[in-house]
């Protein structure tokens, strides 16, 4: 006997770890809010006369792939200022990875650099480079490649300010494919689109969104069983879509400035809540259907960035709101692997995994919504 309870001791100390390891972990990472890229390029043509690409990206990643190329030690400096001069200093160089080409010519664009303060205090200041010219004379087609980042990013492009925008999804040092300068704007893949976004969604939840994670696995730590989880995601879920939907079509708009701490103080409320109580109420699915509604707009936030092809707009939304759900899910999933399926009968559960979690979960919400303020 005194074996078998020395042994259940030590399982459960075991998860207590490897769940509190999981939860220390997710918080100590640094959190953007809401970005699905570091990088993202918008294309406009104007009437297939001139051009003017607008880049967006992490200054300070930049910087350190452009002084890593050119063999110099990196700089501590990360103030905005300061990025922008070797921003500049590194123009050349800058310039060897980037190709806009007209049918089988090169352009030579002039090119600007600003960096200002991103959004989040806790991400690195953000660079906006400007390439702009004239699209030579008699030109049928555009061609585009940025290999300054090794992940996927989203090129939009349109033909005149006004016209809606059509995006592709290119990897690192991936050449774009031919845009015609005149002609409609090609047919959007449906199927291509579906998937594009499905896989979007879940990565906006694993690894992108951490607030999400510890909104999630707050929900998830509450009670071990089925009813209450499905209980809170259901209304969570409900409540997020409408937000999004209502977000994408333009009906509802809530600056994020006000959103983004409002979400991290929605985290360390649930997480408290756990501490104090040991079964679901009716409201806090109330309240969990009210922080869906704010986590909606966090969602939407994210995908006004992309610029969603208009002609499969509903496919866009559906599927992004759908890899989100397969993220959250994800989630739930890993945290029953690690403890739920061992632990969350026994008598030791609430004592050494939900409230300890509980409370490192709220420790870093409080300091999120701090820094977002």
């Amino acid at each position: 006997m005194t074996c078998v309870a020395t042994k259940a001791r030590n399982c459960s100390w075991l998860s207590s770890a490897v769940f509190a390891g999981v939860v220390v972990g997710v918080g100590r990472a640094p959190v953007i809010a809401h970005e699905l890229g570091t990088t993202r390029v918008a294309i406009l043509l104007n009437d297939g006369k001139t051009y003017d690409v607008e880049v967006v990206t992490d200054a300070a990643a930049l910087v350190e792939k452009l002084e890593a190329s050119s063999g110099e030690s990196p700089v501590a400096d990360l103030r905005p200022d300061g990025l922008r001069t070797r921003l500049e200093r590194f123009a050349e160089q800058f310039s060897r990875r980037v190709a806009l080409r007209f049918d089988e010519s090169e352009a030579r664009p002039a090119i600007t650099y600003a960096v200002s303060p991103s959004a989040d205090v806790a991400a690195s200041p953000i660079a906006i480079i400007h390439l702009s010219g004239q699209i030579p004379s008699g030109a049928t087609h555009m061609t585009w490649r940025y290999a300054w980042t090794f992940a996927s990013y989203a090129v939009t492009v349109r033909r005149a300010a006004a016209d809606n925008p059509t995006t592709e999804w290119l990897e690192g040092g991936q050449s774009s494919a031919p845009v015609a300068l005149k002609a409609p704007a090609p047919a959007v893949d449906r199927l291509g689109t579906a998937r594009r976004y499905l896989a979007l969604g879940f990565t906006h939840i694993v690894p992108g969104g951490l607030d999400h994670v510890l909104f999630v696995l707050g929900i998830y730590l509450l009670s071990g069983r089925a009813r209450s989880v499905l209980w809170q995601v259901s209304a969570f879920t409900v409540a997020h879509s409408i937000t999004l939907g209502l977000s994408m079509y333009g009906l509802v708009s809530v600056s994020p400035r006000i959103v983004e701490p409002l979400i991290a103080l929605s985290i360390a409320y649930v997480a408290i809540e756990n501490i104090f109580l040991s079964e679901l109420k009716s409201w806090r699915v109330a309240l969990v259907f009210a922080f869906g509604l704010l986590h909606g707009m966090g969602f939407a936030g994210a995908l006004k960035e992309l610029g969603l092809p208009r002609s499969e707009f509903v496919t866009a939304l559906l599927t992004f709101n759908v890899g989100v759900e397969a993220g959250q899910l994800a989630v739930i999933g890993t945290a029953f692997l690690l403890v739920g399926w061992y632990a969350a009968d026994r008598i030791w559960y609430r004592r050494r995994i939900v409230v300890p979690a509980s409370m490192l979960i709220a420790c870093t919400a409080v300091y999120w919504t701090i820094q977002r303020l």
